[in-house]
């Protein structure tokens, strides 16, 4: 009995941790805080070759990230059925073909459709493109009649026309200033997004989605260790990569990984954890995405495991409000990366993101980019608004609130091309 009342109260005091805790958000109330040593193993190794980052370092950065935070993987997954609805090269006036597939994932008698939107221009053969998820169906990105509605589940935005979590004609085309196509296309880059609640709704319910296929009898959830769903968008995207390296019209040596908010934070655990991809944008991705947690500004774990708390695995309560007891922290999430190309943004009014948090873990990074033998992020002062630092890792923060801007698909365009210009 003492036992189960121990036990109720640490649940009470997790539980209220988020609401407890004061935000933070001058930089004099932010904690003394030491980041764990990047470039030294657990027994204490000094990490100073390539090939002892490769072999000792790196993959036991990924195991902690995997046990701790995301959750392992519980197993594997047959390769889907694939299904082509249309290639259409008559998109935008003729600037595109357009492409619509489907992922049929089978498994223990469930089924789980994955729909992939490509804009592709017509007049590049093997393309490169940016991979990223959107937030309400691939309808929503654009303008388009031909682009198939999601029946997935979505959360309601009435004023959009969801309802009762399921989209409609209203829906359509209603976040394409997120998605400048045809400036993407006339930079000579394809589009290819997928809805992330195909792969699993974002609810604290995981009952479907693709954690289901590894049930055992009786289980409802994932256990402690298993992934929650920031692990399994993160394989949604490799999924999805494992499609292109087959796509005739795509060059997949050359897909940019993107994401936005909590989509960044998914895109950043998938470009650490599957090197296939030839760079990641961060965009406004916050506490476990870019931003330090040790530093506790803004967002932090107890708010994430409180508001979220299916997104990362049942291990990763226990780090609420005990940012220092992480063994990890997200510099080595970015570091990761190296030395693919890198770009981490930020934005004036999104304080909650922890622009500082990011800029400060992406210089930390870096370390590991000069181990390689390249300059990751070259200056060590935080830039002014919208003066973009270019560079292997690459850093900007834009005027303004929590969005993906124009401004900052130019800049990421612009890095891109910089990126895959012959040396």
């Amino acid at each position: 009995m003492k036992k189960l009342l121990t036990f109720l109260l640490i649940l009470i005091v997790t539980g209220s941790l988020a609401q407890r805790q004061a935000t933070i958000y001058d930089e004099e109330n932010v904690p003394e805080y030491q980041l764990p040593p990047l470039l030294k193993s657990q027994n204490g190794r000094n990490i100073k070759k390539v090939k002892q980052w490769e072999k000792i370092r790196r993959p036991e950065l990924l195991r902690l990230f995997s046990q701790e935070v995301y959750g392992k993987i519980p197993g594997e997954i047959p390769a889907p059925e694939i299904i082509i609805h249309e290639t259409n090269g008559s998109a935008f006036y003729g600037k595109a073909v357009r492409k619509q597939v489907e992922l049929v994932f089978s498994m223990n008698d469930r089924e789980l459709p994955v729909n992939i939107l490509m804009y592709l221009p017509a007049a590049t053969p093997k393309a490169p493109v940016f991979l990223g998820y959107n937030f309400l169906g691939n309808h929503s990105v654009a303008d388009d009649p031909n682009i198939r509605l999601t029946e997935s589940w979505v959360y309601d935005h009435p004023s959009l026309g969801i309802v009762h979590n399921q989209v409609t004609e209203q829906s359509r085309g209603v976040s394409a200033e997120n998605w400048p196509i045809e400036m993407i296309l006339d930079a000579g880059f394809g589009l290819v997004t997928v809805y992330y609640g195909d792969v699993d709704p974002d609810r604290d319910n995981f009952s479907d989605g693709i954690h289901p296929f590894h049930y055992k009898a009786g289980q409802e959830k994932p256990r402690p260790d298993e992934w929650g769903s920031m692990a399994a968008w993160a394989w949604g995207l490799s999924r999805v990569m494992d499609y292109l390296e087959a796509d005739e019209l795509v060059n997949a040596q050359e897909v940019i990984l993107l994401g936005h908010s909590r989509l960044g934070k998914a895109a950043l655990w998938a470009a650490a954890s599957d090197p296939r991809f030839a760079m990641c944008i961060s965009n406004n991705s916050g506490c476990m995405g870019a931003a330090l947690s040790r530093r506790r500004f803004g967002e932090t774990v107890a708010v994430v495991n409180s508001n979220f708390p299916h997104w990362f695995c049942g291990n990763f309560k226990k780090y609420s409000g005990y940012e220092d007891e992480l063994p990890v922290d997200q510099h080595m999430l970015l570091a990761l990366i190296a030395p693919r190309p890198l770009y981490v943004a930020s934005a004036t009014e999104d304080q909650w993101a922890d622009p500082l948090g990011e800029f400060l873990s992406a210089k930390q990074a870096s370390e590991v980019y000069q181990l390689f033998g390249v300059e990751g992020l070259t200056t060590d002062s935080f830039p002014a608004p919208d003066q973009p630092v270019f560079g292997r890792v690459s850093y900007h923060i834009r005027t303004g609130k929590h969005d993906i801007t124009p401004f900052d698909w130019e800049q990421y365009l612009k890095f891109a091309q910089q990126q895959l210009e012959p040396e």
